[in-house]
């Protein structure tokens, strides 16, 4: 009869990395004990002296976009801002270790601090204006007598529709969409500008999204804003709906060319 023989396997600890949630303006290092990272980990501050990146420990070698974990990276962004200003890491940017990390802030300690500079005492405000209406298509058809009559025309008569005609009615209204989308976005960004230090505009979610607009303003300022968006909507008739969301950390307000190892990547 055959033996069984135990073995044991030679196991190795999980690699642990550095999440990175944002770049801070701190010049020593510290810890936040009122909010945890993601998987519960704490979270921390390692500066160079000049500026710091916010970290928590992780052992994930790339992280999956999933609801706790997002929840988890956005609510220590809210932590965060509470207190100082910061540039947020996208999503999922893990280093190897606090030696690559340091590296990263030496390497970027300029192009950190000028962004800084940039969004000092200020957040991030979005505002999603939408056309709440039950058919976006039967809605231009009634506002647009040119795509009307175009439909008429090429789709009005008796016989099936031929692809060719489907393809130049989609054309159009695809075309009185844009244009639509570029008058109002005009309207709202003159009517709110003076409130804002700077305005970005990020591309519509749906066919039903009219515009989706971000502002940069002074953390003292975000009254003054509603206020603005409030009287901008006054522009508008009942078939559009506004959401003014925010404050958040200035995503769509940091550009950087990040240094890794000597060369560039885009953050």
């Amino acid at each position: 009869m055959k033996q069984a023989i135990n073995t044991t396997r030679e196991t190795s600890l999980p690699k642990v990395g550095k999440c990175l949630y944002a770049i801070a303006a701190l010049d020593e290092d510290r810890t936040y004990d009122d909010v945890v990272g993601i998987d519960g980990s704490p979270v921390y501050g390692v500066s160079n002296g000049h500026v710091a990146a916010v970290v928590s420990d992780c052992v994930h070698q790339k992280l999956r976009p999933e609801r706790a974990h997002l929840i988890a990276h956005k609510e220590v962004l809210r932590r965060l801002m509470l207190d100082s200003t910061v540039l947020p890491m996208a999503f999922g940017t893990i280093a190897d270790d606090l030696k690559a990390v340091r590296r990263l802030l030496s390497l970027n300690q300029k192009a950190f601090l000028g962004q800084l500079e940039r969004v000092a005492g200020k957040v991030e405000m979005g505002l999603r204006v939408r056309w709440d209406v039950p058919n976006i298509f039967e809605y231009f058809i009634d506002f647009h007598p040119e795509l009307r009559a175009a439909r008429d025309r090429l789709m009005g008569n008796q016989r099936e529709a031929r692809q060719e005609d489907k393809i130049e009615l989609g054309q159009l209204f695809d075309q009185l969409l844009k244009d639509d989308r570029e008058s109002h976005s005009e309207k709202l960004e003159e009517a709110i500008a003076p409130c804002c230090a700077e305005i970005t505009q990020s591309p519509p979610r749906n066919v039903n999204e009219v515009a989706n607009l971000n502002f940069l303003v002074d953390r003292n300022d975000q009254k003054r804003l509603e206020d603005a968006v409030f009287q901008a909507a006054n522009l508008f008739d009942n078939n559009y709906a506004f959401d003014l969301n925010g404050p958040w950390a200035p995503h769509n307000f940091v550009e950087m060319d990040l240094k890794l190892d000597g060369r560039k990547r885009s953050g």
